[in-house]
């Protein structure tokens, strides 16, 4: 078996219904502004019916935005995305930086092997998580330092600043976080 990629038609149901509500219109008014009746919207929002690219372009109109806008803030039906490791020679113990998902997703995840700029600062918009798979590093986090050894886990909220670097050789770092085109939700009654 080799790479496998499959991907079913996206859900559009949801990109509508965030957009519809983000600009505080009801069912009833779309309707109006797009000549489609209420209970077919109501199927598209809840993805029990898939609208033709004429009545996609209707509701992009109605919504203030373009098709391709809602396509894009879609949510895949379904996928399966098999990333493969790639094979490495013996003696290569160059740092490098892999991909462990590919496209357009929700979450974003990379292998960091080996050391790379440790002076270099991070601070990414939405939560990650960095977990040690191999080896060890030192991570630095809103002024503290954090020792992680094999197996360990350090969860960083959004907007965290932090930097690492590895503390042995043959290191291996797994950093996924909720991708940059994400609007995280933040609970404030925390």
């Amino acid at each position: 078996m080799g790479d496998h990629k499959e991907q079913q038609p996206v859900r559009v149901g949801a990109a509508v219904r965030r957009r519809r509500r983000a600009l505080e219109l009801t069912l009833a008014v779309v309707a109006e502004r797009t000549g489609l009746s209420v209970p077919f919207l109501s199927q598209v929002e809840n993805d029990r019916a898939r609208p033709s690219s004429t009545s996609l372009e209707k509701l992009a109109d109605a919504l203030r935005t373009t098709a391709v806008e809602l396509l894009a803030a879609a949510d895949p039906a379904a996928t399966v995305d098999l990333v493969r490791a790639e094979p490495l020679a013996e003696d290569d113990f160059a740092p490098r930086t892999r991909n462990l998902v590919r496209g357009h997703h929700q979450l974003h995840a990379s292998e960091f092997t080996g050391d790379h700029d440790a002076g270099r600062e991070f601070q990414h918009r939405n939560d990650e998580l960095m977990y040690v798979a191999d080896g060890a590093v030192e991570i630095e986090a809103e002024g503290r330092a954090y020792r992680l050894g094999r197996g360990d886990t350090l969860y960083l909220t959004g907007g965290v600043r932090h930097r690492w670097r590895a503390t042995v050789p043959d290191t291996r770092i797994v950093v996924v976080a909720v991708a940059e085109h994400i609007e995280a939700v933040r609970d404030r009654s925390r």
